[in-house]
C-alpha cells in the first residue's frame, strides 16, 4: 500500500474521480460527521477537519465508510490524553461510557498506551518514546510498564480528581505534606512532576477542573484559617498557590479558562493578597507577640500626641521600647506573608512566558481591567464591589511587583525611564487603547471630547477618530465617509483598532484556519505605504479588553502601541514594557475607587486609642485629688481606670497590626510613590495644551488624596518629612493646585470644588503654605488673580477661606488657636474646637496688593462682589436667629432643627469671614476706599460704611435679638458670639479711622457718620472696660467727632433717592440729581435715569451755587 501510494504520488496521477473506488462507499473528500454521527461535547472546525473533545469518552464519525480492500488514513494529534481511533459500522452505537472499541462492532487502537482495542484489549504497536520533558528532573524513556499502570490508574481516578471534597481533603493535604518535606517553592520538583503528569494522562477540561477546585480549596483555607503568631496556616497556603502557579500551562490554563468561561479567577479572589486584621487579640496571639502594651501619655497645646515627649519617665521609655520591639517581631512575620503574595503577582506578570501561548502579563492585563471595570461600574451596590480592605493589600502587593518588573526592564534597556520617574503618558487618554468605562474625564464625556477637539487630535497627536465613535451612522455612510476621507487625505490612514471588511473569498469555511492570517495579510495589502517625510495620520477607535492584542499594548516597528498619538509636546523617552503603564493607570485608578477611603476608616483605632488614653490620664488625676474620705468615689474612678486599661492594651495590640499591615513605612513610600506617578502624568499632560481635556478626573483625585493620606492618616508613626524629595514633591502639587483651580479645559464642578478644597487646605499648614510661595512668581500671580476675581456664579466661599487663611494671623485680634469666648467660659475643657495655628503669607499678600492696586476695574468689580456676598450672608444670618428665637420661645416645643442651627452656624462664620476680607484689603490697599480720585471709591467706601453700620447695630443693641440667641448656647452655635464680628469690624474702623492719613480718615469719618444707620451707642458698645482696644476706639472716638461734618438742613439740598447725603452730581443730558454714591451704584446695573428714564450719558460734578 505504500509503495502504491508513493508510485501516485510521484507519477502525479490522479485517482479516478469519475468512477467509485471498489469497496468505498461515500463523498470524495472525507471529513467529520457534524450531524448525526457524534456522541457528546465537541468543537468541530469550520472544515470539518479538526476536533476537540470537551466530555468524557466524546466520539465522532467521519462521512465515509469502507467494505473490501485495504484502506489507510492519515491523523495529526495536536494533543496528549488517552484517545482510541479506530473503525466502526453503523450498527455501533456511542454513548459517554462506550467509544469506539469498547463495543463489538468497533475496533480502536490507542497509540498513547500501546494497546488495541475490541471490548478487551492486548497490547499492539511500537514501544516509542513516550515522555520527554527537557528542563525536568524525570524523564521516562522506554519504560512503558510505568506509564501504562499510571494511565490506568488516572483512567478511574481522573473522575474523582474533580471532586471538592476529594479535592480539599485529600489532593490538598498531599501537596501540603510535599512541602513541608522541604525544597523551594520555586518550580518544587515533585509538584512540578505531578503536575506535568495531570497533563499528560488526563483530559484537558479535567485537569482544568482539578485546578479550579483546587485553587478555590486553597483560597477558602487561607481566608478562614485561624491567625497564629507566626501566621504559619497563610504561610502555608501561599507556597502552596506559589509552587501551582510556577508551573507555566497550569497557570496560563487558570488565566486564560477563567478569562473565557467565568471559572476560577485570582485576581478577582483577591483574598490570596489581604492579610486580614484580628478582631480578638487573644485569638491572633498578640499577646505573647507584643507582652507589653504602651500608648502615649503626653499631648501638645492642641491636644494631639507628641512623638518624642522630652519629660517621659524612664519607665514610660522602657514601655513604649518594648512595644515598639514587639511591633518589629510583629511586622516581620507579616513581611514573609507579603513577599509571597507579591511572588504570587509576579508570576502572574511574567511576560516571557509566550511558548504555550500568550504571556501571562497580557492576560493578567486584560482580567486587571475587567476587574476595575466591575467595580467602577457596581460602585452603588456594595456587595457587588471587592471590599476595599482587600483592594488596599491588593494595591500595595501590586505596587511592589510592578516597581520590580520595571527595574528588571529597565536594566534591559538601561536609557529607559526608571521607576522612580515613572509616570503615565497622556496619549493612554485619547488613542483608545486603553478603555476608561464610564469615567468622567476633566473636559467632561468623551463622546463630547472626540467631537470638540477632532482638529487638536489631528494636528497635535496625528490621530483621526474613528467616525463611528462620533456619530451614529449606516455602516454604508460609514463606508463613504472612510471613501471621501481617503480620497481627501492623500496619505491614507492605517486602520488601528478597527478590522477591515473582509473579502467573501477569504470567509470561505475550508479556510477557517487561515482567516486570521490572511485578514492581515489584507489590511497590509490595501493599505498603502506611505513616504516618511511627514507623520502619518491614523485612525483609531476604542477598544474593548477582548479585541486587544499584544500587538496592541506593547506596539511592533510599525505601531507605537500604547503610545499610539505622541504628541509633539512629549518628550520621546524609551519605555521597557509598555504594559506595566496600563498596570500603573489601573493602579491609580483603584485607589481612587475605594483605597482611600478605607485608609481613612482605619485610622478610627488611632484615635481611639486617643481617646482611651485622654481618659485614663484625667481617671488618673483624679484618683489623685480624690479624697481620703469619698471611698465610694475612690472606688468607681478605680473602676473605670481599670476598664479604661484594659481596652488600651487590647487597641495598642490591634494598632500595631494595623500599623504594620496598612500604616508602615513601606506602605507610606507605595502612596508617596503612587502621588509622585499622578504628579508627573498631570504634568505631562498639562504640556499638551487642549489634549490635557482628555485627562482622566481620579487622576487629580488621587493627587490631591494621596497627599492628604500622607499627611493625616500615616502620622504620627511617620513622618512625611523623611520621604525622598519631600519638599519639591509639595512645591510639583502647590503648582498643580494653584494653576488648576480655575483650568477653563476643567468643567466638572465636583473636581472644581475638589480643587478648591485642596488648596484652601494646602494654605492652612507652614509646610504646604511654603511650597505655594516657592511655585514660580507668574503662577502665584495668575493663582492671586484668578482668586480676587469677582464672586458671582462660582464657589465664592471656598475662594473667600482661602483669603482669609492668607490673612489669619495679621488682623486685628486674629491670632487666636481657640476661640476665646469659649476659653473664657469652658477654661479647661480639652474637648473645644480648636483651630489651625495662624500661619499668613505676606508674599501672597503683597501680590494680592499690586493686583488691586494696578488694576482698578477688576479691584471695584472684586470688592463689590464681596460686598454683595456680605449683605446677603449677614441678612440670612439674621433671618435664621429670628427662625431660631421664634422656636425657642413656643411653649410646645423646646429644641431647633440640628440643621437649621448648622445653616445658621455657616451663615455667621461667612460674614466673618467676609469682613476679615474687607480688613485685608483695607489694610493692604487703603486708597481703594480712601483715593476718591479712583471711580468707584466713593460708592465703595459709602456701601463699607452702610453694612458695618448693619453688623454693629444687630450685634451691640443691648438685650436684643443676637444677645437672646447667644445666651441659649445652643449646641452647633458655640461659634455665634459677640467677639469673633466685632473684632473683624473694629479692625476696619481701626484701618480707616485711626491708621490712616488726615486726608483719608477725615472723608472715613465724614462717610461714616453720615449714613442713616449711624447710631453712637454701637461704638461706645466696642469700648468695653479696659484692655487693647480701649486705646486705638477711643482716638478713633475723638477723631470721629473732630471731624464731624454738619449735615444739611434744608430737605432740597439732600439727595430725593437716599435722602442721606447731599447732592453732589448732575445727570447729562436730563439734569436730573442725586448723590454720588446713588447714581454711581444705580449706573452699575442701569443706564436710564431715576426720574425720566432717559438714557445717562454722562455724570459731572455738582456743587450748590453760593446764596447771594
Amino acid at each position: 500500500l505504500g509503495a502504491h501510494l508513493e508510485r501516485l504520488l510521484s507519477e502525479g496521477e490522479p485517482t479516478e474521480d469519475n468512477q467509485a473506488a471498489e469497496g468505498r462507499l461515500g463523498p470524495q473528500p472525507v471529513v467529520l460527521d457534524h450531524t448525526s454521527g457524534f456522541e457528546g461535547l465537541l468543537f468541530v472546525d469550520d472544515d470539518l477537519l479538526g476536533v476537540i473533545g470537551h466530555s468524557n469518552f466524546s466520539s465522532i464519525r467521519a462521512t465515509t465508510c469502507v467494505f473490501k480492500g485495504k484502506w489507510a488514513y492519515e491523523v495529526l494529534i495536536s494533543s496528549q490524553g488517552l484517545m482510541q481511533i479506530g473503525w466502526c459500522t453503523l450498527n455501533c452505537r456511542f454513548n459517554q461510557e462506550e467509544g469506539v472499541g469498547d463495543t463489538p462492532d468497533s475496533y480502536a487502537y490507542d497509540g498513547n498506551r500501546v494497546r488495541k482495542w475490541n471490548v478487551t484489549t492486548t497490547n499492539y504497536g511500537k514501544e516509542e518514546r513516550l515522555v520527554e520533558k527537557e528542563c525536568a528532573v524525570w524523564r521516562l524513556h522506554g519504560e512503558p510498564t510505568v506509564l501504562i499502570t499510571l494511565a490506568h490508574i488516572f483512567n478511574h481516578f481522573a473522575p474523582l480528581m474533580c471532586k471538592v471534597y476529594l479535592v480539599e481533603d485529600v489532593l490538598m493535604n498531599f501537596l501540603l505534606g510535599i512541602l513541608e518535606g522541604g525544597g523551594s517553592v520555586d518550580e518544587h520538583p515533585l509538584i512540578q512532576q505531578l503536575l506535568d503528569l495531570f497533563w499528560l494522562l488526563m483530559e484537558d477540561y479535567e485537569v482544568n477542573e482539578c485546578l479550579k477546585q483546587l485553587m478555590m480549596s486553597l483560597l477558602r483555607a487561607y481566608r478562614f484559617s485561624p491567625i497564629i503568631p507566626d501566621l504559619g496556616f497563610q504561610i502555608h497556603y501561599l507556597r502552596l498557590t506559589t509552587a501551582i502557579l510556577h508551573h507555566e500551562k497550569s497557570r496560563k490554563y487558570l488565566r486564560v479558562v477563567s478569562l473565557t468561561n467565568g471559572t476560577f479567577d485570582v485576581l478577582r479572589s483577591v483574598v490570596f493578597f489581604y492579610i486580614k486584621t484580628p478582631l480578638r487579640v487573644k485569638e491572633a496571639g498578640l499577646e505573647e507577640l507584643i507582652p507589653t502594651t504602651w500608648w502615649p501619655t503626653h499631648f501638645d497645646k492642641e491636644g494631639k500626641d507628641e512623638r518624642e515627649p522630652k519629660d517621659e519617665s524612664a519607665d514610660e521609655r522602657l514601655r513604649r521600647r518594648a512595644y515598639e520591639r514587639g511591633c518589629q517581631r510583629l511586622k516581620k512575620r507579616i513581611e514573609v506573608v507579603e513577599e509571597l503574595q507579591v511572588q504570587i503577582l509576579r508570576l502572574l506578570l511574567n511576560n516571557k512566558d509566550k511558548t504555550t501561548g500568550e504571556a501571562s502579563r497580557y492576560i493578567f492585563l486584560n482580567k486587571f481591567r475587567k476587574f476595575l471595570q466591575e467595580n467602577a461600574s457596581n460602585r452603588g451596590h456594595p456587595t457587588a464591589l471587592c471590599p476595599p480592605e482587600y483592594m488596599v493589600c491588593f494595591l500595595h502587593r501590586l505596587i511592589t511587583a510592578v516597581r520590580t518588573c520595571w527595574d528588571e526592564g529597565n536594566r534591559k534597556s538601561p536609557g529607559s525611564i526608571r521607576n522612580e520617574e515613572a509616570y503615565v503618558p497622556p496619549q493612554l487618554f485619547y488613542n483608545g487603547k486603553v478603555d476608561y468605562f464610564d469615567l468622567q474625564r476633566l473636559g467632561g464625556l468623551l463622546s463630547h471630547l472626540k467631537k470638540t477637539l477632532k482638529d487638536d487630535l489631528a494636528s497635535k497627536a496625528n490621530i483621526i477618530i474613528d467616525p463611528a465613535e462620533i456619530q451614529t451612522t449606516s455602516m454604508d455612510d460609514l463606508d463613504e465617509d472612510e471613501e471621501s476621507g481617503a480620497a481627501q487625505r492623500p496619505f491614507g490612514a492605517a486602520a488601528m483598532g478597527g478590522a477591515l471588511a473582509r473579502p467573501s473569498w477569504l470567509s470561505s469555511p475550508t479556510l477557517g484556519r487561515a482567516n486570521r492570517f490572511l485578514s492581515t495579510a489584507a489590511v497590509s495589502l490595501m493599505t498603502p505605504r506611505r513616504p516618511l517625510t511627514q507623520p502619518e495620520k491614523v485612525k483609531v477607535r476604542t477598544l474593548t479588553v477582548e479585541q486587544r492584542t499584544e500587538e496592541d499594548i506593547e506596539g511592533s516597528h510599525s505601531n507605537d502601541g500604547l503610545l499610539l498619538g505622541r504628541p509633539l509636546e512629549e518628550p520621546d523617552q524609551p519605555i521597557a514594557d509598555k504594559s506595566l503603564l496600563e498596570i500603573v493607570d489601573g493602579i491609580v485608578m483603584m485607589y481612587n475607587l475605594s483605597v482611600h477611603q478605607q485608609l481613612g476608616k482605619m485610622v478610627v483605632v488611632s484615635d481611639d486609642v486617643h481617646e482611651y488614653a485622654v481618659a485614663l490620664k484625667d481617671t488618673e488625676e483624679k484618683i489623685a485629688r480624690c479624697p481620703a474620705r469619698r471611698p465610694d468615689i475612690l472606688e468607681e474612678l478605680q473602676k473605670s481606670q481599670k476598664v479604661f486599661a484594659e481596652k488600651l492594651n487590647h487597641l495598642s495590640r490591634r494598632l500595631a497590626w494595623i500599623n504594620a499591615t496598612i500604616y508602615s513605612k513601606e506602605k507610606m513610600l507605595d502612596v508617596y510613590w503612587l502621588l509622585c506617578v499622578c504628579i508627573r502624568t498631570i504634568e505631562h499632560a498639562d504640556n499638551t495644551g487642549s489634549l490635557f481635556a482628555f485627562t482622566p478626573e481620579f487622576y487629580l483625585n488621587v493627587a490631591m488624596n494621596a497627599y492628604s493620606a500622607l499627611k493625616n492618616y500615616f502620622s504620627p508613626a511617620n513622618s512625611m518629612e523623611e520621604l525622598p524629595g519631600y519638599e519639591e514633591t509639595l512645591t510639583q502639587l502647590a503648582a498643580i493646585l494653584a494653576k488648576h483651580f480655575a483650568d477653563p479645559r476643567i468643567v466638572g464642578t465636583d473636581i472644581k470644588d475638589s480643587l478648591m478644597q485642596a488648596l484652601a487646605s494646602y494654605v492652612c499648614y507652614p509646610q504646604s503654605l511654603r511650597a505655594v510661595e516657592r511655585i514660580p512668581e507668574e503662577q502665584r500671580v495668575a493663582m492671586m488673580r484668578n482668586l480676587l476675581a469677582p464672586y458671582e456664579q462660582r464657589p465664592w466661599a471656598q475662594t473667600n477661606w482661602i483669603l482669609v487663611r492668607l490673612w489669619r494671623g495679621c488682623g486685628f485680634g486674629y491670632r487666636y488657636t481657640r476661640l476665646p469666648h469659649l476659653l473664657k467660659t469652658k477654661p479647661e475643657d480639652a474637648n473645644l474646637p480648636s483651630l489651625q495655628k495662624p500661619c499668613p503669607s505676606l508674599l501672597l499678600q503683597r501680590h494680592m496688593a499690586q493686583l488691586l492696586s494696578m488694576d482698578k476695574d477688576m479691584a471695584a468689580s472684586f470688592l463689590n462682589s464681596v460686598l454683595n456676598q456680605l449683605n446677603w450672608a449677614f441678612s440670612e444670618f439674621i433671618g435664621m436667629i429670628q427662625e431660631i428665637q421664634q422656636a425657642a420661645e413656643r411653649p410646645e416645643r423646646n429644641f431647633v432643627d440640628t440643621r437649621q442651627l448648622k445653616v445658621c452656624a455657616t451663615c455667621f462664620d461667612l460674614s466673618v469671614s467676609l469682613l476679615r476680607v474687607l480688613e485685608m484689603t483695607v489694610t493692604l490697599v487703603p486708597e481703594i476706599f480712601l483715593d476718591w480720585s479712583r471711580p468707584s471709591a466713593e460708592l465703595l467706601l459709602r456701601r463699607l460704611a452702610q453694612l458695618l453700620n448693619q453688623v454693629l447695630n444687630r450685634v451691640t443693641a443691648e438685650k436684643n435679638l443676637f444677645d437672646r440667641v447667644v445666651n441659649l448656647r445652643l449646641p452647633g452655635l458655640e461659634s455665634v458670639d459677640h467677639y469673633p464680628i466685632l473684632v473683624a469690624v473694629t479692625g476696619i474702623l481701626v484701618r480707616i479711622l485711626v491708621d490712616g492719613d488726615r486726608q483719608g480718615t477725615s472723608r472715613a469719618a465724614s462717610v461714616l457718620l453720615s449714613d442713616p444707620c449711624f447710631q453712637l451707642h454701637s461704638i461706645q458698645h466696642l469700648l468695653g472696660e479696659g484692655g487693647g482696644v480701649l486705646r486705638h476706639v477711643s482716638l478713633f472716638m475723638s477723631r470721629m467727632f473732630s471731624l464731624s461734618v454738619l449735615q444739611p438742613t434744608s430737605e432740597e439740598d439732600l439727595c430725593p433717592i437716599c435722602y442721606a447725603h447731599s447732592i453732589s452730581a448732575i445727570f447729562k443730558p436730563c439734569s436730573h440729581k442725586s448723590c454720588k454714591a446713588c447714581i454711581n451704584q444705580h449706573l452699575m446695573n442701569n443706564k436710564d435715569c431715576f426720574f425720566c428714564k432717559a438714557t445717562i450719558t454722562g455724570v459731572e460734578d455738582y456743587s450748590k451755587p453760593a446764596s447771594s
